[in-house]
């Protein structure tokens, strides 16, 4: 179960993209998370407060947030929508191009997880610019390419949206992006990975900035596959 504090402490924790990535002097600021265990465990937990919802029979049914719908474009001009994610699971961040700081050593852990993902059908990367007015979709794809993942088919969707989309979705992943006057570009954001499922519960929140969280992320995300495969399986009979 999520920590009702959860969405407060990524906010606290915001790194602006001007300080180094933690192995240096200074570091920036990381966010450990508690919600996704790291348990023998089959399944991973439903963040967010649950609402119960009351069947005929009066039994009652714990029902998880779901993120918002959203319309993004990722760096080919192609719609991202959460109809076009469906029945994937999808791993998300946070970054925008011209970030110095923490924007590379997010990357180069999330290149860990696609390298080994790349050509699963069933796993998407979603990495959300949260500065639009720079990244147009041709600076998204030089951005991907310059990251060698912008080959034909690649499951790395590089999005824009408003700055005001963005830091709402950024809210709905349980991590944080803000306005930031002090910050490059006048933002600052979290280094969090959100893991997602096929219905579009967020399963599990890493921190980006931690080669052991990368690995903690590696180690779920076949158990979240295993059920979604279950439970489609299941769904089809």
């Amino acid at each position: 179960m999520l920590l009702k504090y959860l969405p407060a402490v990524a906010l606290l924790a915001l790194a602006s993209c001007n300080q180094a990535a933690p192995d240096s002097d200074t570091g920036a600021l990381a966010i450990h998370m508690d919600a996704a265990p790291d348990t023998a465990s089959a399944t991973l937990p439903y963040l967010g407060d649950a609402e119960q919802q009351v069947g005929p029979a009066g039994d009652t049914t714990a029902v998880y947030p779901t993120v918002p719908a959203f319309r993004l474009h990722d760096q080919d001009g192609h719609l991202v929508t959460n109809q076009s994610l469906a029945h994937k699971v999808y791993i998300t961040d946070f970054f925008f191009a011209t970030c110095p700081g923490i924007c590379p050593k997010m990357q180069s852990e999330m290149l860990k997880v696609y390298k080994q993902y790349a050509a699963n059908p069933n796993v998407v990367f979603i990495s959300h610019t949260i500065d639009p007015e720079h990244d147009s979709l041709p600076v998204l794809r030089d951005y991907a390419r310059r990251l060698g993942v912008n080959t034909p088919g690649s499951n790395w969707r590089f999005v824009r949206a408003s700055r005001d989309s963005a830091y709402a979705l950024a809210k709905a992943y349980f991590t944080g992006a803000m306005p930031d006057a002090k910050a490059p570009g006048g933002i600052a954001h979290s280094g969090t990975f959100a893991l997602v499922d096929d219905q579009g519960h967020v399963r599990g929140l890493y921190d980006g900035l931690n080669p052991q969280e990368t690995a903690k992320l590696l180690r779920q995300l076949p158990k979240l596959l295993a059920e979604v495969k279950t439970r489609q399986a299941t769904a089809q009979r």
